[in-house]
């Protein structure tokens, strides 16, 4: 399946994409595509219901973030070799583990703010795992087995919060509007390998990422498992996974958004995004 959030913000209902790609809404079904909804047993049943029978939605109907009251976003950094060398930083041995707030979400196609003052602000096209059960000291062979389903992030950084201002990253990647998620949570059985997800983003139509999930250092399986055994994941955490090369600082001289300024991003089956970079 592909669920989906739909209507305005704060007010999103949930809803899937059926095989022709029509925006169909679920709200007789759940209340919306949160930790309730992705026990492998309410998927059970939402993947029985006929597509057919349920409202069709406005093609122009907004996207909220695909999975709502979201507890936790636990992002790993620098998970591509490439991308650890872009950024003068040598491949980590074990997971980076940083925290970026739960406040940052949005929506897929929402404007995405430039905090005032902001003159190094960066995008990084990721692949967000979804969790559907409590994973708390789970193995890397059963790990996929607490994934709900994954979906397209795009892990807006402000780097001189994140790499000059004393403390963790955390500081870089909370502002508002700085983790888009969705427009899908995709869930396993439509991907045929998660470790083989093209990924793609463009600034100003202009291709500065491209990258593919198998060039990974750790995997889905290793980062659940991983993450596992130091925390509880709960039902509804999204975990971004890295990002491949070609982020803003990694050009020489760097290149940063500005207002007005559109990204673009890509995951194949895990949907588009779109944002405008607006000035507070």
């Amino acid at each position: 399946m592909k669920l989906m959030r739909h209507g305005p913000q704060g007010q999103e209902k949930p809803g899937l994409v059926d095989a022709q790609g029509a925006l169909r809404d679920l709200s007789a079904h759940v209340a919306d595509i949160s930790s309730a909804t992705l026990h492998p047993d309410t998927l059970a049943r939402l993947a029985a219901i006929d597509p057919a029978t349920l409202p069709v939605l406005p093609a122009d109907t907004r996207l909220g973030a695909c999975v709502g009251q979201v507890g936790n976003v636990v992002a790993i950094g620098l998970n591509y070799a490439d991308h650890a060398a872009e950024a003068g930083l040598k491949p980590p041995g074990q997971p980076i583990v940083f925290n970026k707030h739960n406040g940052a979400i949005s929506g897929p196609f929402d404007d995405v703010l430039l905090p005032p003052g902001s003159e190094k602000m960066d995008w990084e096209v990721e692949l967000g795992i979804v969790v559907g059960r409590r994973a708390w000291h789970v193995s890397e062979e059963d790990a996929l087995q607490y994934v709900a389903g994954f979906c397209l992030v795009n892990d807006v950084s402000e780097r001189a919060y994140q790499m000059e201002y004393e403390g963790q990253w955390t500081k870089g990647k909370s502002y508002p509007t700085h983790c888009p998620i969705g427009p899908w949570l995709v869930t396993p059985d439509e991907i045929a390998d998660v470790q083989a997800i093209d990924l793609w983003l463009d600034v100003n139509g202009q291709r500065r990422q491209s990258g593919n999930t198998r060039t990974m250092i750790f995997g889905v399986a290793h980062i659940v498992s991983y993450l596992s055994r130091f925390m509880a994941l709960q039902p509804g955490d999204v975990i971004p996974t890295g990002t491949p090369p070609g982020v803003g600082m990694g050009f020489k001289p760097p290149v940063y958004l500005k207002a007005g300024d559109v990204m673009e991003l890509d995951g194949g089956v895990l949907g588009r995004q779109r944002q405008r970079v607006v000035a507070v």
